[in-house]
């Protein structure tokens, strides 16, 4: 096990998709939000109204506006990383040569999901970090209570959305296909949006968490917030399970 968590890591490590979604989540969100920020300094009216909150020039502007674009790409972003994980192997066609490995295909599934959630958990604690250095670097000064519950709220979000990606693991197995795990990324996102639109965001695992953070905690409660976390439980053991009874005949 601890060998297919390293392989996995390697994989992750020194592709291409990892390091473009890395970049997209950290840098990809502080590039907006300075963008935002210079917008609001120099009186864009039409950045300043669909910006909202976002578009106040201190530690709650900062915050809000990290909270809505993380929000709108975080789910694409990990989609597309778990669907290039799963799906890789059957592209490039790998996917033979595991069955003549000593480690099952469960186990090797297993240390898949483990790769992207340590993965996904750096990327949590390293985004609210950029954007408290961005906030003192804008010279908002130091940040209050409230300031470090918003970023807490923050990485919880971060971690959640990456968590409410799982199933693209499970239905990219399903299918045998990178595409499909990509295909599953968008799906995702636009019944998040319907979600919210149809007033059971709440409720939705895909879109609890993007709620409860752009609230400030208030529109979400911890029951609705678990059911993100049972939605990436299931996932992966029905992941798991489907790597386990994989067949070379198909």
């Amino acid at each position: 096990m601890n060998a297919a968590l390293v392989v996995e890591a390697l994989k992750l490590r020194r592709s291409p998709v990892g390091l473009l979604a890395t970049c997209a989540l950290l840098a990809g969100t502080l590039l907006l939000l300075g963008g935002i920020t210079a917008a609001v300094v120099e009186g864009n009216p039409q950045i300043i109204a669909k910006a909202g909150p976002a578009a106040s020039l201190d530690w709650s502007g900062l915050t809000a506006g990290a909270a809505q674009i993380t929000s709108a790409g975080a789910l694409i972003a990990f989609g597309v990383v778990l669907a290039w994980m799963f799906g890789r192997e059957f592209a490039d066609g790998t996917i033979t040569g595991l069955f003549a490995l000593p480690v099952s295909r469960g186990r090797i599934a297993l240390a898949k999901l483990a790769v992207y959630a340590g993965w996904v958990l750096l990327v949590s604690i390293t985004l609210p970090l950029g954007v408290l250095a961005l906030g003192l670097l804008l010279g908002y000064g130091h940040p209050g209570a409230e300031v470090w519950r918003s970023l807490a709220r923050l990485c919880l979000l971060t971690a959640l959305t990456g968590a409410a990606a799982a199933p693209v693991a499970w239905v990219t197995t399903l299918a045998r296909s990178l595409l499909a795990g990509v295909g599953t990324t968008i799906l995702l996102v636009v019944l998040a949006q319907v979600g919210v639109l149809a007033g059971s965001g709440g409720w939705l695992p895909l879109a609890a968490p993007a709620l409860w953070a752009l609230s400030g905690g208030q529109a979400v409660d911890p029951v609705q917030l678990a059911l993100t976390v049972a939605l990436a439980l299931v996932s992966a053991t029905l992941t798991g399970t489907a790597w386990s009874r994989l067949q070379l005949d198909r």
